[in-house]
């Protein structure tokens, strides 16, 4: 029996090198990724039920104790040790230092929660006002505001919240600055179902022309004032 329980235990520190090592350490933020991952790896090494609620208790030993409740006791003991183990090997080192004293995995792991779940509620609702904050402007470029905008997009996935393209397109239509007005028109009403994909394609395009729209009018409003200067030259010339 002894044989067995010291493979199995190798066995487990080979898995842990092997899962936990892919396994991005905690450092405080993205607990419900973070959290998710875990469990498929403690699910993986049949630890996850020391976590789960209405895990039913093992009473204390007493002189009494038949055989198969102390190996039940040994057994649940070393699955907890080893959770526990495996929970504290996935913190990072300031998260680590403010939770190693947790004797049992239980009560690290609801600690972690209670913690870190208050934590990402509040900044789900400041990605959340991000988002629906967010405008457009005339003065900076629409890719780059765009970039912003899935940047936020990006948090809000990271913290649990995964917006469908199609909602994520309809609000970057509708935010185009005023300038875009007639172009946002021409989208809305298109027949196209635009991917996000699509949609930052045709504003590049668009912005590109525009920008070229500019510079060629900048351009022909230069030549005119050149011109302007030189038949005035000219006309000062002959008066002359």
């Amino acid at each position: 029996m002894e044989g067995e329980s010291s493979m199995a235990a190798a066995q487990s520190l080979q898995v842990m090198n092997q899962t936990f090592n892919r396994l991005e350490r905690f450092e405080g933020e993205g607990f419900t990724r973070w959290k998710e991952t875990l469990k498929f790896n403690l699910l993986f090494l049949k630890l996850w039920y020391i976590l789960e609620y209405g895990l039913e208790a093992i009473p204390a030993a007493t002189d009494n104790d038949d055989e198969e409740l102390k190996k039940r006791r040994k057994k649940r003991e070393e699955d907890d040790f080893m959770c526990r183990g495996h929970i504290l090997n996935a913190l990072g080192l300031n998260v680590y230092n403010a939770h190693r004293t947790y004797g049992a995995a239980k009560e690290l792991w609801t600690a972690l929660k209670n913690k870190y779940k208050i934590s990402e509620a509040s900044n789900k609702k400041f990605l959340i006002y991000n988002f629906m904050d967010w405008k457009m402007v005339d003065s900076k470029s629409i890719i780059a505001q765009v970039s912003d905008l899935l940047l936020i997009v990006n948090h809000l996935k990271d913290a649990g919240i995964d917006l469908v393209s199609s909602f994520i397109v309809v609000g970057i239509i509708s935010r185009l600055p005023p300038s875009w007005n007639s172009y946002k028109k021409k989208l809305k009403h298109a027949e196209t179902d635009y991917d996000l994909e699509g949609l930052q394609r045709y504003l590049h395009i668009e912005e590109d022309v525009c920008k070229r729209e500019i510079k060629d009018s900048q351009q022909t409003e230069n030549h005119s004032k050149i011109n302007n200067v030189q038949e005035s030259k000219t006309s000062n010339s002959l008066k002359v």
